[in-house]
């Protein structure tokens, strides 16, 4: 029997995620949501260019959507903090509707919002609703797959993760939030505003730990710019020589006392050998590279899709990706 899906939010990630979805048999795309009015009321297939999927609408809200219509999932690919996700989840869950979100705070909300996450786990626990947050990052290279290397592991007493990736062959809005083509003391004051850089990286440091069963103390992240040796341009934007290019971001938290975590992410344009690192000390101690990378863009939208198909094997409620089946290609 196919899943009936809606898509709510039709930014570059939605579309993709959309494109992904059209071509599973087992999916069945019954509408758009999103928040613009210039969007609202148009044709989904003709505004995405997805020809199996003209007559489709876009709606402003599930409220909108036709009861016949209703949809089983809906992606959601919005906004990255829960506090704004919050508003656009709850209608979702009371509905019973479950909810694959592309949400980097709702990988572990609980870290940044305690309260708001027994709130919406109640909700989806009393309607019968799932709802988890996942991606390629957060949701899988620097916390799920570091996970699934430790089940081969006897003992673990540390993780360091590294992760480089040339931003140049991203998407537009993620060339913006590592701030590119700004002063670099304009990008450290809305790192610090919590405006900038990347979301998540605490995150999948909360949800290792915690699957670990770890005690974690000293738990500290920070940012700073990289800055441009030359000009530099891409598809969407350019930078001058002195301006910032993309940022380094490093998460890390003490276990009894010893630094056991630490998550260091490099992402830049331009950056030189792009790659996936994971060190896991312990017995037997682990040393993984992938080369290359995993392609944000393209692994966003996978994981997504492929997550579809597990979430309803799991109780209701507001879960984790550790609370979900392996994952795998769906």
């Amino acid at each position: 029997m196919k899943l009936k899906v809606a898509q709510f939010g039709l930014g570059p990630i939605g579309i993709e995620t959309l494109r992904l979805a059209a071509q599973k048999p087992w999916l069945e795309i019954v509408a758009g949501i999103d928040i613009d009015p210039d969007k609202v009321g148009k044709d989904l297939g003709k505004f995405c260019g997805i020809k199996s999927l003209v007559g489709r609408q876009i709606y402003a809200s599930i409220n909108e959507i036709p009861g016949r219509m209703k949809p089983d999932l809906v992606f959601h690919t919005t906004v990255s903090k829960f506090r704004q996700a919050f508003s656009q989840l709850e209608p979702l869950a009371k509905r019973g509707i479950s909810v694959v979100s592309s949400c980097e705070e709702l990988l572990f909300p609980s870290l940044a919002e305690p309260r708001l996450t027994q709130r919406l786990k109640k909700i989806c626990q009393a309607h019968g609703s799932r709802i988890v947050g996942t991606g390629v990052n957060p949701g899988f290279v620097m916390d799920v797959l570091p996970l699934c290397l430790t089940s081969v592991n006897r003992s673990v007493s540390a993780i360091h993760i590294q992760r480089v990736v040339d931003a140049s062959t991203r998407r537009e809005p993620l060339q913006r939030k590592i701030g590119s083509g700004l002063p670099p003391q304009t990008f450290r004051n809305l790192f610090n505003e919590g405006k900038a850089g990347h979301a998540g990286l605490k995150e999948s440091l909360a949800l290792i730990a915690d699957a670990l069963n770890w005690r974690i103390t000293n738990l500290t992240e920070t940012g700073r710019p990289v800055v441009a040796k030359k000009a530099l341009r891409t598809k969407f934007l350019s930078v001058r020589q002195g301006e910032t290019c993309g940022l380094h971001q490093r998460a890390e938290a003490k276990v009894n006392g010893k630094t056991a975590l630490t998550l260091d992410l490099k992402m830049y344009l331009g950056a030189p050998d792009p790659h996936d690192a994971i060190q896991i000390e312990g017995e037997p101690p682990l040393n993984v590279r992938i080369q290359g990378g995993v392609a944000g863009d393209q692994a966003t939208v996978a994981a997504l899709v492929n997550t579809a198909k597990r979430i309803h094997l799991a109780k209701p409620g507001l879960l984790l990706m550790t609370d979900l089946t392996l994952p795998r290609f769906a």
